[in-house]
């Protein structure tokens, strides 16, 4: 079962233990804010009819992280982070927690309310095209 943790208790986890956050959500949502030195990999790409699965998600996510790698997953309200990490446990990912709130929150703020570090800028290794050119 995928851990679920609050925005401040995902920052800890970074700051103290090391973890990564790794943010599922499309690139134009990553491209307009994102917590500060986040990876972008999509679960879903944005299309014309809207979001679509990204066939590549697992594949990335292996090429780009030891299955031991400490992640934090977020996406806007915590559904697709949820999805997602269920996805890499059974992938045989062993440190993955989900941000339960996301980046801007629904039952509670997220990442972005909370008042957490965000960003619009990214180092191209962290952005979903540096990741797949690896």
């Amino acid at each position: 079962m995928v851990k679920r943790v609050s925005p401040q208790e995902a920052k800890d986890l970074i700051d103290q233990q090391g973890y990564v956050y790794v943010d599922v959500r499309s690139i134009p949502e990553f491209d307009q804010g994102h917590p500060t030195d986040a990876y972008n990999v999509p679960l879903n790409h944005a299309g014309p009819a809207g979001m679509a699965a990204n066939p590549d998600f697992l594949a990335v996510m292996e090429k780009s992280f030891p299955k031991d790698a400490k992640l934090v997953l977020g996406c806007q309200g915590g559904g697709r982070s949820l999805r997602a990490a269920g996805m890499l446990e059974q992938a045989g990912f062993t440190n993955v927690v989900d941000n339960r709130a996301g980046f801007q929150g629904h039952a509670e703020p997220g990442w972005r309310p909370a008042g957490l570090p965000v960003s619009t800028d990214s180092p191209a290794e962290r952005t979903y095209d540096g990741l797949t050119k690896r």
